[in-house]
Formats: structure tokens, C-alpha cells, sequence
């Protein structure tokens, strides 16, 4: 096993303080959005040396374990990330692998440079995600029945020319025709997306219903961080949910979602595709987004890890190129799973040691290493963590 260090994205949206104060570093004034731990080439981890992981699996890639190489070839199919928000960031939706392999070679067969800003398919590979909270955090993810919908904007009051914007969600397919409509900038909508937070903020003032306090909530939000964009009506038919600490949300292909605030651990595939559709200053392609979002209304709801033997437990989602586990040891041993595939192992709280034959390794809070396939590992010492690897097999 050896030690990993990450590397630090600062997008606008971040937090200045949560990473540092996990990764045990000064605040900078800077956002502190993202830390990623992979083999990414954009921005790879690296070892004790100086090596960059995906430089070393090149090199050693029996290390990532039969089961990852015979499914993804000899690269890292997972990537794992400290996020932290302070502000939201945009509406968005990811591409399946299918999706992803075709426009992947038409934009290459376009010539658009892979650093192009308009860029949209920067590798070929889909990118599901999860995300587990590690303090409270909130998120919008799919859609609510568009029924519900109308009930929760009316119960904001008479909003002028609302109710003539909202007219599709009555109809057949109307959902998808009201978010092409917003998405793509009908002039009707930004003035009543302004009236609609002045009704917002009005009702926070002295409205009771919780449900419409919550969409008053992010309409006010929103519109303090995104003054006069339309989207923000695509993200009020949208469900919001609230982690708590260690609660997850997982998002297949074609989910739409945007992270509101909050920081937490997410994984993902090893991939940097992303499709825009609203509150950033980002590329935004509506039709790429609306060719590949699911607009089928599903309820969106945090889960919590599965316990699979003492201090471990599995946060459950069918997709191949990756799996988490969380994990608590309170002095007890931890047996780690997965011992056949490549994995990273991450401290958030206190401090775990790995010991791994005659090597041990103690890890605080921040702190990560690169697991080899074959390593048989065991955890103890008082802290929490997450353990990182790929989804196949019996892992």
C-alpha cells in the first residue's frame, strides 16, 4: 500500500474552508471545490515519489486487479472526490456509456480540441455518480409529478403569467416541453422566474406549509447566486432532498441534478462528461442536455449504508465502475473488502491504521492511500473512512 495525495479543484462554487479543514490545511481564500483521489489524467493523485497514479498503473496495472482490467482495460474505472458547495452548482446530467462512445468520436470527428471550452464528450465513458454526505447536504435530483408541482407553485399565491408558462405540465409529454421551452430562453419566462422569488421571499416571511417553504427556498437561493436566469423554473419542478450524515444519492444516465450545499464524499466513473443545462457560467448545450436526460418524474430519496459486517457497510448501486463501503472502527479490526481489485481507502474523522502483513499505515483525518489488488487489509483505531473500488465481481 502506499500513500496518496489528491489534487484540489477550485471552481467558483466551493467553500473556502471544509477541505482545508478536512485535508488539515489553511483556508486560502480561494473555493475550495473539489479534492480528487484517482487516476484521472486531468488531475492525477500521486504517490510518496511524485509518481502520478495513472502513470504507475500504466506501469503496474496487475494492480488494479483481474476483475477491473477484464471489464475496463488497464485504467482506474472509478474516481473518488471530497466535494464541498457553497453555492449551486449548475443543472446537469450525464451520459451512458453507449451515449458517451458515440458523441466521444463525433465531436472527435469534428475536430472540436478536447480542451475546447465548447467541448461537451471529453473521454468516451459514461458518468454515474454517488454522493454520501458528510454533513447535511442538499441536493435537487429528478423530477417530481408535475401535478405536485402545480399544487406547490400555487401555493405560493397569484403570480402573474404563471400559470400560462406552466400550461404544458398539464399536458402529455408536457414536462419535457416546459423545460425544452425554459431551457432554451423563451422571453416569457425570466420576468415571471423574477416574479415567482419575489412571491418566494414573500412567503417565507410568514408561509407555513414546509413543502412550499422548501421550493420558496430554492427559488430565493438560486436567484441570489443566478439573478435572472430561467432555469431556476426547471429547478423548482425538480425534487429536493436533504442528507444527513451518511446518507447517499446515486444518479444513473439521463438524471438530472444539481447539488445545492454541503460537503460530502462522492465517486463516480472515471470520466469528465458533463451536460449543462442552467445555473453556471459554463458551456450550456440545451439540446445535448435534453437528448440524453431521463424526464420521467421518480421520487429521489437519501439511503443510508447497508451493514455488512462489524464498522463496513456497502452503499448499494448496480453500476459497474464502482463501489463504496463506509466504514467506523472503534478500536475493533475492520476486515476490508474487495481484497482482489485495486482500491483507495480514505480517513474523514479521527484516525485508522491499515495493516497489511508487516506494513502498517496510520491515516488521519484527510489522509489516503492506493490499496494494490491482492492486498489483504485490515482496519483499526478509532475514526471513519471510506473504501473505494471498482463495482465487478463479487467486491
Amino acid at each position: 500500500m502506499r500513500a496518496l495525495t489528491g489534487q484540489v479543484q477550485h471552481y467558483d462554487w466551493g467553500s473556502a474552508d471544509a477541505i482545508p479543514a478536512i485535508l488539515g490545511t489553511r483556508p486560502d481564500g480561494t473555493p475550495w471545490a473539489e479534492y480528487w483521489l484517482g487516476a484521472h489524467p486531468k488531475a492525477p493523485s500521486a504517490l510518496p515519489d511524485g509518481t502520478p497514479l495513472d502513470q504507475w498503473l500504466t506501469h503496474h496495472p496487475d494492480e488494479l486487479g483481474a476483475g477491473s482490467r477484464e471489464a475496463f482495460g488497464d485504467r482506474l474505472p472509478f474516481l473518488l472526490k471530497i466535494l464541498s458547495a457553497n453555492h449551486a452548482l449548475s443543472i446537469q446530467a450525464h451520459p451512458s456509456r453507449e451515449q458517451a462512445e458515440k458523441g466521444f468520436a463525433a465531436e472527435n470527428e469534428a475536430g472540436v480540441p478536447l480542451d475546447a471550452p465548447n467541448r461537451i464528450f471529453r473521454d468516451d465513458w459514461p458518468k454515474p455518480e454517488m454522493i454520501v454526505a458528510l454533513t447535511d447536504f442538499d441536493a435537487l435530483c429528478g423530477f417530481r409529478d408535475p401535478s405536485s408541482s402545480l399544487v406547490l407553485l400555487s401555493g405560493l399565491g397569484e403570480v402573474d403569467g404563471l400559470n400560462e408558462v406552466l400550461t404544458p405540465l398539464s399536458q402529455n409529454d408536457g414536462l419535457a416541453t416546459l423545460v425544452a421551452a425554459v431551457l432554451s430562453g423563451d422571453d416569457d419566462v425570466t420576468p415571471v422566474v423574477k416574479r415567482v422569488v419575489s412571491a418566494s421571499r414573500a412567503y417565507l416571511n410568514d408561509g407555513a406549509d414546509e413543502d412550499v417553504r422548501s421550493l420558496a427556498t430554492t427559488a430565493v437561493e438560486l436567484w441570489e447566486d443566478h439573478p435572472g436566469d430561467p432555469s431556476i423554473l426547471v429547478a423548482l419542478l425538480m425534487n429536493r432532498v436533504r442528507l444527513a450524515p451518511g446518507q447517499q444519492i446515486h444518479l444513473c444516465a439521463g438524471s438530472m441534478h444539481a447539488y445545492l450545499g454541503g460537503t460530502g464524499v462522492e465517486i463516480m466513473a472515471n470520466s469528465d462528461n458533463v451536460l449543462r443545462g442552467g445555473l453556471t457560467s459554463k458551456y450550456i448545450d440545451v439540446k445535448a442536455l435534453l437528448d440524453h436526460a431521463n424526464m420521467t418524474p421518480e421520487p429521489c430519496v437519501g439511503e443510508y449504508a447497508q451493514q455488512i459486517s462489524p464498522g463496513v457497510g456497502v452503499y448499494h448501486t448496480t453500476f459497474p465502475e464502482f463501489r463504496l463501503w463506509g466504514l467506523e472502527g472503534h478500536n475493533d479490526v475492520l476486515d476490508l473488502p474487495a481484497t482482489e481489485l485495486g482500491r483507495i481507502l480514505l480517513v474523514t474523522e479521527g484516525q485508522l491504521v491499515a495493516h497489511c502483513g508487516t506494513d502498517d499505515c496510520e491515516l488521519s483525518r484527510g489522509q489516503s492511500v492506493w490499496l494494490p489488488a491482492g492486498d489483504e487489509v485490515k482496519v483499526t483505531g478509532q475514526g471513519r473512512g471510506f473504501l473505494a473500488s471498482a463495482g465487478v465481481g463479487d467486491s
